[in-house]
């Protein structure tokens, strides 16, 4: 006799993976919004100060959820050291990804930023013996070579600088290898909200620095009223695009959703476009394409190698540069 309820879980199933990838898409539509608020936070406000008060609104924002779920009881104090590190690495890792968006159009540094899911790649194989083919090696290869493409004539702009959004992918590609470290000693909450919890005296103490040593980038400041609402767009959409993605995880695959956060690399070019009036000339467009086609690549092989081990459950914790 067949249950009744046989033809509805597939239903269910079914469901739950297209509530994820709307969420996801949701995502990846606003997320750019940070970069583009950050941008317009630069005019009058040092990339330090923005990434300070995006941690301020961020565990403001996320305090009622950490309270709620009673994910503080699960904070691992003895775990402070690496909570420590992880926020420094991340909070570097904004500070350059700002600083580069305060010369460069948004769609290229986004781009560019997108090497880190490569980063990523060879360096789980470096650290945590993962074993990568040759295969995903040449993806990852490939995919350097597309975000040299768009650098290249970035470079010939702005110099050096166009090359830090590589290094913001080099620090949350860090920050990712810590975060599955500690990931199955700590609810992923209380993980983001020790990360601005960390993030705040740590940008703060950035700041001191730079106002004893006049280093422009690290400079405190006192916003006008239009900056600090640009600042604060930073950290709500933050926020609020980091616990869509949390919940996308949470009702889809990570197979099927991953790919879907190069969706932000078309939203960023549309955003930029809207607001600032950039558009990736067509030698930008093929680096571009470069780093979506090698990283979708690598997601699908890394799939395919998922499927020959035993599933188990896992839990995502995600940030935006």
């Amino acid at each position: 006799m067949t249950s009744p309820h046989a033809h509805t879980r597939p239903a269910l199933q079914a469901s739950g993976i297209s509530a994820g990838m709307g969420l996801m898409l949701l995502a990846m539509l606003i997320t750019p919004l940070i970069d583009v608020f950050s941008k317009l936070a630069t005019a009058n406000a040092s990339p330090t100060l923005i990434t300070m008060v995006r941690f301020i609104v961020q565990g403001l924002c996320m305090l009622p959820i950490v309270l709620w779920t009673g994910s503080w009881r699960n904070f691992s104090w003895e775990l402070s050291f690496y909570h420590a590190i992880r926020a420094a690495v991340i909070t570097l890792s904004m500070i350059c990804f700002v600083a580069t968006l305060a010369v460069m159009e948004v769609a290229d540094a986004v781009a560019i930023f997108f090497v880190e899911p490569i980063i990523l790649t060879v360096m789980s194989s470096i650290f945590l013996k993962e074993i990568i083919g040759w295969r995903r090696y040449t993806a990852c290869g490939v995919g350097f070579l597309g975000a040299m493409i768009v650098i290249r004539p970035s470079f010939q702009e702005i110099g050096y600088i166009a090359v830090l959004p590589v290094v913001t992918a080099f620090g949350v590609a860090v920050f990712a290898l810590m975060t599955r470290a500690l990931a199955h000693r700590e609810n992923p909450w209380s993980m983001q909200f020790q990360m601005s919890l960390w993030g705040i005296p740590i940008s703060g103490a950035l700041l001191l620095i730079g106002h004893v040593s006049g280093i422009e980038f690290m400079a405190p400041s006192i916003p006008d009223l239009t900056t600090t609402t640009w600042m604060v767009g930073v950290g709500t959409v933050a926020a609020l695009s980091g616990l869509l993605a949390v919940y996308a995880y949470r009702a889809a695959p990570a197979s099927v959703i991953a790919p879907l956060q190069y969706f932000e690399i078309v939203s960023a070019t549309l955003l930029g476009w809207l607001v600032f009036g950039d558009f990736p000339g067509p030698v930008k467009w093929l680096g571009i394409s470069i780093i979506i086609g090698s990283g979708l690549y690598i997601i699908w092989r890394e799939r395919r190698a998922a499927s020959l081990k035993p599933v188990t459950n896992s839990e995502h914790t995600v940030v935006s540069p």
